[in-house]
């Protein structure tokens, strides 16, 4: 199975607002750099479409390192939070629903594809590739249109 690594990062202007995704996708000597953006989105989201597009992008089954400075989505396959949830239909353990759910449900079919790893980065310190996703993701963020009411 072909070992991939994959940097992930998210960002928000406003949250919700508009927002970006970036990652860096790593097989031996190869390095694809994506990302993209949403003019209506939160920070979460933003973090979970670069792992998702990230691993979208793969065309064989490979093992996927991940990394990304969300805790949120770290924790969530490292906790078992994702498959809690699953099993309980989509619902916290306060009963209310999952947010991003249709997300979740994207990313966790992808885990299923690909044996993935995920591993907890520091945010804005000195690890270039995720600073590299993170600059990727602040670039993809939509620039608001001018409303011509002036």
């Amino acid at each position: 199975m072909k070992q991939v690594t994959l940097y992930t990062d998210g960002a928000c202007s406003g949250n919700p607002g508009a927002g970006g995704w970036g990652c860096v996708l790593l097989y031996g000597e190869h390095r694809l750099e994506l990302s993209g953006g949403e003019a209506e989105t939160t920070n979460n989201r933003m973090e979970l479409m670069a792992v998702i597009m990230g691993l979208e992008r793969l065309k064989y089954p490979c093992e996927v390192a991940v990394y990304s400075d969300s805790a949120y989505t770290v924790r969530a396959f490292e906790e078992g939070w994702v498959y809690a949830w699953e099993q309980g239909g989509w619902k916290k353990a306060d009963r209310k629903p999952v947010l991003n759910e249709e997300l979740w449900k994207r990313l966790l079919a992808l885990t299923r594809i690909h044996k993935v790893s995920f591993h907890k980065v520091k945010g804005h310190a000195d690890n270039e590739l995720n600073n590299r996703c993170d600059e990727l993701a602040r670039a993809a963020v939509p620039k608001p249109t001018p409303s011509g009411d002036a």
